[in-house]
């Protein structure tokens, strides 16, 4: 078997950062360039790789994360961006990968998870994670007492004039989850503000409250609510809501209730969360907030 470097959080290794970026271009048609370039890119991060002649051939990263479940803090250990370059592909390179990020964590985290995709559904239960399944939270508006804010003033938000609010908002948000969220979030969530949702950022004015969410055809999909302060939901959903709008998705774990409110538990497989954890600490109804994902 041939003998490839391992590396590790080379976030200030220009050339390392470059050819790690140029895989996942690749592999997920993702450029990290306009995060990293802006110093988002913190030490909670760390990207294990192999490394060919100066190349990164495989890789996959851990995020240091600090999750409340059901009021308690734990520290959780995420894998993600986990990718190897087609041409070395079948050679164990993930295997080997996993095996040390796990050796490496081993007894300091509460747990561990990821999320996979179909491709992969059998591949990390080798290594002791236990697929679980998340629920879907939903709103029928019809069933609620919302109605939609004629005065309500909501603009949307661009990176390049509205980057230091985004700024202010990611480093001291309110947690909105006592029953699943994730607290000290600002990478990631900057991540999400720069280059997955940088069309889908809305500002609701009055209520000092930003909004990621995109609409289609009558289903409004909102993947995150952030305040400096406790919000009033139904306030803010008042405000985003249009005519048109019948349902409404929350892509997290709602610490709120509404009537006409529905949790379903759904069978992802192209975002499968995996947990490898000593007790079961994830139950019933929840989801983990997607601008968590890493």
């Amino acid at each position: 078997m041939e003998k490839y470097e391992l590396v590790s959080d080379y976030r200030n290794n220009e050339s390392l950062k470059e050819s790690f970026n140029a895989l996942a271009m690749k592999t997920f048609e993702l450029d990290f360039r306009g995060w990293y370039n802006r110093g988002y890119w913190n030490n909670k991060y760390i990207p294990y790789s192999f490394i060919d002649e100066g190349k990164v051939i495989s890789n996959a990263s851990v995020n240091k994360m600090s999750i409340i479940i059901d009021g308690k803090m734990y520290k959780g250990i995420q894998i993600g961006t986990v990718m190897t370059d087609e041409n070395y592909r079948n050679k164990g390179l993930a295997k080997q990968l996993m095996q040390h990020i796990m050796k490496e964590y081993e007894n300091t985290y509460d747990f561990m998870y990821l999320f996979a995709n179909d491709t992969v559904l059998d591949f990390y239960p080798k290594f002791g994670f236990t697929r679980l399944h998340e629920s879907e939270f939903s709103l029928d508006l019809a069933k609620s007492s919302i109605q939609m804010s004629m005065d309500a003033k909501v603009k949307q938000l661009t990176i390049e004039k509205d980057l230091a609010l985004l700024e202010k908002f990611a480093k001291n948000r309110y947690t909105n989850s006592m029953i699943l969220d994730v607290e000290h979030n600002e990478s990631l969530l900057m991540f999400y503000f720069t280059i997955v949702f940088h069309e889908a950022i809305f500002y609701v004015e009055d209520l000092e409250t930003i909004v990621l969410m995109v609409e289609e055809e009558d289903t409004l999909h909102i993947f995150d609510i952030i305040s400096l302060n406790a919000q009033n939901v139904e306030a803010v959903l008042a405000s985003v809501v249009n005519e048109t709008t019948k349902k409404v998705i929350f892509n997290f774990t709602p610490d709120f209730s509404i009537e006409g409110m529905k949790a379903t538990i759904m069978s992802n497989d192209d975002d499968a969360l995996f947990v490898l954890t000593k007790e079961s600490l994830l139950k019933g109804n929840f989801m983990f907030p997607l601008t968590s994902h890493c």
